[in-house]
């Protein structure tokens, strides 16, 4: 499965993110899958793509060419796709990916959740997404969008378009387990009962 990760190009971070997300990595090289990413060395990046190539995993990085800077991209990538801008790289890794594992990470990589989670909302894909809480990362982020839902701004519905993980071993097995359903947009909106 060609699963994408989202994550912080940032190494300013606790030890334990880039070490489990190196574990993510491994994980998935393992049990064969294909990583595709946003191409850089640092952070959860980096994390991901080394724990992927240190276990012989196959990794399809994605960046923009002026990026191309010694020291920024990670140099074992099997295939590497430069695009022209950002929007690109966002196209070209959501169509090369069948799944989403969001790594903790920051502005950038909450931009690249919301995307991909509104777009399932729209019924416009139907592929598992993943929230990858190391160490309770993103324990605030689902209690806003749990508020978000309770106080109307959002169906109830929402929230079942992702999961939240802390192991990453569960974490691919329900990613491997996922059976793609039928996404009823008019189930998504909060529009008043009749």
């Amino acid at each position: 499965m060609n699963i994408c990760i989202y994550g912080a190009s940032s190494n300013k971070i606790k030890k334990i993110y880039i070490e489990k997300t190196e574990e993510l990595g491994k994980l998935m090289a393992q049990r064969g899958h294909t990583l595709v990413f946003g191409g850089g060395i640092g952070g959860m990046m980096g994390a991901a793509a080394r724990g992927m190539y240190e276990n012989h995993g196959y990794i399809i990085g994605v960046a923009p060419s002026f990026f191309n800077a010694d020291g920024i991209l990670f140099p074992h990538s099997n295939e590497f796709i430069y695009t022209e801008t950002m929007g690109e790289r966002k196209r070209i890794l959501f169509e090369k990916s069948e799944a989403f594992i969001v790594a903790p990470g920051g502005v950038g990589t909450f931009d690249e959740f919301f995307e991909v989670l509104t777009l399932k909302q729209l019924a416009r894909h139907k592929k598992a997404i993943a929230l990858y809480n190391i160490d309770g990362y993103y324990d605030d982020m689902v209690k806003m969008l749990v508020k978000t839902a309770k106080q109307g701004f959002m169906s109830e519905a929402s929230l079942e378009l992702f999961r939240v993980f802390d192991a990453p071993g569960i974490l691919l097995d329900w990613l491997e387990k996922y059976e793609a359903k039928e996404i009823r947009v008019e189930d998504m909106k909060n529009l008043p009962a009749k």
